[in-house]
């Protein structure tokens, strides 16, 4: 199988350089596995009128252009560390468009649902439990078309989109993407959440202030899940941020000397 994993890493764009080890780890992971690896370095739209998390659904179209076959794709975060030993999600998707359950704040899930709800997409309803965090999604040619609406719907809407995110401050592009799934009709598939651990502080699985109670490893975390995506890392008195917590986790997994 033509199987693809796709980053999102431009340059200037909140980049830290620890997210270097996010993609060579995913490339090592593919290697191993037979995969492709594509990054997206450079922007397609510019940045001040497109943010970066929305070239995502380029993929695709992308792909094409560079006459790179596919059969699936993964379009993961530039946050995230994948463990070597992970299995081959690919073969969990049934062909869907495979997500998993955003589980970290359900408060900010809630109010995000509500915000753009009530903003831009009046008359479509998402249960907290079936809402998706869009760090990591599985698609796949059938999802051509979806993509072409996807930015069909942000062109249009650009200008509403833009003054939600700044009005309300619950994300990007992620709580519209889960509206215009349903918009849209895409038929989802979630996997279990060991694809996307997110949220590991709210797990208590980081160790990040001189009174966390649980041990300063990285033992909790590693046997919780084999995706690692170290999202809303708060700020701490160890200054340990989501850069730190990558660089750890990929030098721990992959030890390269």
């Amino acid at each position: 199988m033509n199987n693809v994993v796709f980053q999102v890493n431009i340059k200037g764009h909140r980049v830290k350089p620890e997210f270097e080890y996010s993609t060579k780890s995913w490339a090592k992971w593919c290697e191993k596995n037979k995969f492709k690896h594509f990054v997206l370095t450079e922007p397609i739209n510019d940045l001040t009128y497109m943010n970066a998390n929305w070239h995502k659904f380029f993929v695709l179209e992308m792909l094409e252009n560079e006459n790179i076959d596919y059969d699936q794709v993964c379009i993961v975060d530039a946050d995230t560390v994948v463990h070597p030993d992970c299995p081959n999600f690919f073969e969990e998707t049934d062909n869907k468009f495979s997500v998993v359950q955003s589980d970290g704040c359900y408060e900010w899930v809630n109010r995000s649902i509500d915000g753009y709800g009530k903003f831009l997409f009046q008359g479509i309803d998402i249960n907290t439990w079936t809402y998706f965090n869009s760090g990591f999604m599985v698609l796949n040619k059938s999802h051509r078309d979806f993509c072409n609406k996807v930015y069909d719907f942000y062109y249009k809407n650009r200008d509403n989109i833009v003054l939600a995110q700044e009005k309300l401050l619950v994300g990007t592009d992620q709580t519209p993407i889960n509206f215009l799934t349903r918009k849209f009709n895409v038929e989802l598939k979630f996997l279990p959440n060991c694809y996307n651990l997110q949220d590991p502080y709210r797990k208590n699985l980081l160790h990040i202030d001189k009174n966390c109670w649980w041990p300063d490893d990285l033992n909790n975390l590693l046997s919780s899940g084999w995706i690692y995506h170290f999202n809303s890392v708060p700020n701490n008195n160890l200054n340990r941020d989501a850069g730190y917590w990558i660089k750890r986790t990929y030098e721990e997994l992959y030890e390269e000397n």
